[in-house]
């Protein structure tokens, strides 16, 4: 089996440091883009298993990546988690209604996530 191809989408360097290091210490294929701009052009060229998905970003936020993920017939099974710090219940719901598998405020628990990384690429 082939390891698991995760996209990084985070305007915010040290979250992008910590989680990529994370992810491929368990021995996942990682990619990352620091905005949702490069977000949309890495998930055009290249398939990924998941993508860790900020929703604050500037130009192009995490909505609008996940509705373009979620819409794109080719894209259709990647797996979408949301990590943001914007937990208001409208804003969750607004996470689900784009397309997200899963929804995650910050702060989270790293070991957490990544069982649920675990969940998500299983299922």
């Amino acid at each position: 089996m082939k390891e698991a191809h995760i996209l990084l989408v985070d305007d915010e360097p040290n979250i992008v440091m910590s989680l990529e290091f994370l992810m491929r210490k368990n021995g996942y294929q990682v990619s990352i883009a620091r905005n949702g701009m490069e977000a949309l052009e890495a998930v055009d060229r290249t398939p990924f298993d998941l993508i860790l998905l900020d929703v604050m970003m500037p130009d192009v936020d995490g909505y609008q990546v996940c509705q373009h993920v979620k819409n794109h017939p080719r894209h259709h099974e990647t797996k979408v988690i949301f990590l943001s710090a914007k937990s208001r219940e409208a804003d969750v719901q607004k996470g689900y209604a784009a397309g997200a598998d899963l929804y995650v405020p910050k702060p989270f628990s790293t070991r957490q996530l990544m069982e649920q990384v675990r969940g998500l690429l299983a299922a």
